[in-house]
């Protein structure tokens, strides 16, 4: 089985043999100016996870407080079902998904989708774990992880038929940077991985392990 990075190594090669490369040098621009921002730098390990209650993709609200009382946290926070890395990040979960169980935690996928477009993420996937809506990107905000799209970037994603909007029901053209924390049960995050580039993930086999060390 191959592994996360692997899945990801192989489908930039991929991109980078059919996209034109005037899309390639400005996704790559786009991605080089967030970092250089300083913007949406997330929050970090030793702060205290922000109270939130979101509803799940069937419309059922979860409070990340009760989900605390069960057990630790994994909080991973993608762009959206349209993007293809993040659904090769949410497909590496779901196979660790028992091991993340047998550490005695749970896992909980948050994106800017609306409900709708969240079940469809989450059945395209088939995924068994929490997958919650965040319309607005207002939880994202408190995790200090949301950006907004410059103009020339948003052009090329009109381009490629990739209308964002239509996926987060507003026309706010705002994403959070992915990111990948896990939660203590006291409400402390003892690993946050956050990065300005959406093509890096964390494999989760690295996450587990910050689980079982705890």
């Amino acid at each position: 089985m191959s592994t996360l990075l692997e899945e990801i190594k192989a489908y930039k090669e991929v991109f980078k043999q059919k996209a034109p490369e005037e899309k390639q040098r400005l996704m790559a621009q786009a991605t080089k100016e967030l970092e250089e921002s300083g913007v949406a730098q997330g929050l970090k390990e030793g702060e205290r996870v922000p109270d939130f209650t979101l509803p799940d993709a069937t419309g059922k609200m979860v409070s990340i407080k009760e989900e605390l009382e069960k057990g630790p946290v994994i909080l991973t926070f993608y762009r959206g079902g349209w993007c293809p890395y993040c659904n090769l990040e949410l497909k590496a979960y779901q196979r660790e998904l028992d091991s993340i169980k047998s550490a005695g935690a749970s896992l909980i996928a948050i994106s800017p989708q609306t409900p709708d477009a969240t079940l469809s993420t989450k059945e395209k996937n088939e995924l068994e774990f929490l997958v919650l809506s965040d319309e607005g990107n207002q939880v994202a905000e408190q995790f200090n992880l949301v950006f907004k799209m410059p103009d020339y970037l948003v052009e090329i994603y009109k381009g490629s038929g990739l209308m964002v909007p239509d996926h987060n029901g507003n026309d706010d053209w705002e994403l959070p940077k992915p990111a990948t924390f896990v939660i203590e049960q006291s409400g402390n995050i003892v690993f946050a991985d956050v990065d300005s580039d959406y093509t890096k993930r964390v494999e989760p086999i690295k996450v587990i392990d910050v689980l079982k060390s705890m």
